[in-house]
């Protein structure tokens, strides 16, 4: 890993740092500087010449701030001759801007991507994107990965005899029916219109929910509004215990805080793509490392071996 550079930005350096301590080298140091007209300036502060370079930023608030950090990274990396710039995303929230779905509406996700690549970026590693079609938004190669394999590991410790996974709608159906291979467990869904960001109504859920151990599975988690709508609709069929697990736990306006208030909700189980910090976080919250996942990923990428073969759980 001699030809290996790990920059990182101001997102989640703990991240990156956990990912560097697998990888077995150093995470190098980036200064950023903010000028009096309030544009920045970021210094790459490690020989890039030649190297593998992995710039470790996921867009997360303030999401503007963190973006145009990123794009100055993939810039300086270019301008120093790197001989390939991964940009490694953990999450990337303009995935959410994937559909002209109103008149002259901008699509952010398509928009973001072509920065990326414009900004120097030769690859992306990604991790659970919102929705497939934005793995096409980029014109360079995209590793795609999921935190399936990790929650799964993690519930495995229960007895799943009697388990349903339930998705809260039916775009995240394929990755909750993934789930539930790897679990052994049946799975349901819930019949979804969404209004507003923060305004939802779900019908019905489809599955088997009475008397079950139910585990609620979203790829993200921000303002809460979907999985408390779900609970509602769950708690009608009667299930047995409820927990609650996601990828991306943004937990945006103290949704945290409501969920976990929730008297039926156990546990509430993320990853650590996005920094949660430690006074933000209730006795429910579980945090799942991605680190090693994403640290393997890495290695691959740098090696020339297969990613999707150690991440395809599908």
């Amino acid at each position: 890993m001699r030809e290996i550079a790990v920059f990182s930005g101001s997102a989640h350096p703990e991240l990156a740092a956990e990912m560097c301590a697998h990888l077995g080298v150093p995470l190098s140091p980036v200064k950023v500087d903010r000028f009096a007209n309030d544009c920045l300036e970021v210094q790459l502060q490690a020989n890039c010449r030649e190297r593998d370079v992995f710039l470790v930023q996921p867009l997360v608030a303030p999401v503007q701030e963190n973006l145009v950090e990123l794009l100055l990274m993939c810039d300086a990396a270019r301008g120093a001759s790197a001989s390939r710039i991964t940009v490694v995303m953990p999450h990337y929230a303009y995935a959410r801007s994937d559909k002209k779905d109103a008149p002259r509406i901008s699509i952010g996700g398509r928009l973001v991507a072509d920065l990326l690549v414009t900004s120097g970026a030769s690859r992306v590693l990604a991790l659970t994107l919102h929705s497939p079609q934005v793995h096409g938004f980029f014109s360079v190669p995209v590793d795609h990965l999921h935190a399936l394999q990790e929650l799964a590991q993690y519930f495995r410790r229960y007895d799943l005899s009697n388990t349903t996974v339930v998705s809260p709608d039916l775009g995240n159906a394929k990755e909750a029916a993934a789930f539930a291979r790897l679990l052994g467990t049946k799975v349901a869904a819930g019949a979804k219109q969404r209004f507003a960001d923060d305004r939802v109504s779900i019908s019905s859920v489809i599955g088997d929910i009475a008397d079950r151990d139910v585990i609620v599975l979203d790829d993200e988690i921000a303002k809460g509004s979907t999985v408390l709508e779900l609970l509602e609709r769950l708690r009608e069929l009667g299930p047995r215990s409820i927990r609650v697990a996601c990828t991306h736990g943004l937990f945006s306006a103290g949704a945290l805080g409501r969920l976990s208030d929730q008297p039926d909700v156990l546990e509430i189980v993320c990853t650590n793509t996005v920094p949660i910090p430690i006074e933000h976080r209730t006795d429910k919250l579980r945090v799942l490392s991605i680190a090693p996942a994403l640290a393997e990923a890495v290695r691959r990428i740098h090696n020339g071996e297969s990613v999707s073969a150690l991440f395809d759980a599908h």
